[in-house]
């Protein structure tokens, strides 16, 4: 019997890294026809352009790259090199074939990345930091392979923004100094021809400076 097609739903209700990479294995090859072009998935390149708009630049890391997709809007404005990690080397070989990357990383973000500290002027994260993925607690590994100066866009799911406990970790951040300049526009995930239940979400791009 063939494998029903993953949905949003199945990705929301992950629990370990395991599960993970069992999902994206599945998806990475249909991701980008099923899911990206069937809900108008808007959230990767309005992540890239807040990045651009806010001045970042190369070396940038792509975080939970998957498909490439934000590497892919990122290249289109004109922002490079671009490397790309992902705990799913599923989704990272289909990354490839959009040729916007320097390099790929399969990694967990959770166990770090391995590259050496300091390394990029820019990091971005699209899709990544939402409900059954990572809260906060992956952002010490972001802050480490960056650069003094470095401008992260990362995109939260606006519904999961407070339940994770985001505000509290930027504002840890803030006032420990580790960054400056937070700013956190709201953008909608999906454009008009997306349907369900998540058609009407949005998600705030923290956008901020590592000092």
């Amino acid at each position: 019997m063939k494998k029903p097609t993953p949905a949003l739903s199945d990705a929301y209700a992950l629990s370990t890294s395991e599960d993970s990479r069992r999902l994206y294995a599945d998806w990475a090859a249909t991701y980008d026809q099923d899911f990206a072009a069937g809900q108008d998935y808007l959230l990767p390149a309005l992540t890239a352009k807040a990045f651009a708009a806010a001045g970042g630049e190369g070396p940038v890391l792509d975080v939970g790259a998957g498909t490439g997709l934000c590497g892919q809007a990122l290249m289109a404005l004109g922002v490079g090199p671009i490397d790309a990690t992902d705990i799913s080397a599923a989704m990272l070989a289909e990354a490839l074939r959009k040729d916007a990357y320097r390099d790929v990383i399969e990694a967990d973000l959770l166990q770090g990345i391995p590259v050496p500290r300091g390394s990029y002027r820019g990091v971005v994260s699209s899709g990544t930091f939402t409900h059954g993925h990572l809260g906060p607690e992956g952002l010490p590994a972001l802050l480490r392979v960056a650069a003094p100066g470095a401008w992260f866009a990362l995109s939260v799911n606006a519904r999961f923004y407070e339940k994770a406990g985001f505000a509290g970790a930027l504002d840890r951040l803030l006032r420990g100094q580790w960054i400056r300049s937070l700013t956190l526009p709201e953008v909608r995930i999906y454009g008009p021809r997306a349907t369900g239940p998540h058609k009407d979400d949005t998600a705030l791009v923290a956008l901020f400076q590592k000092v």
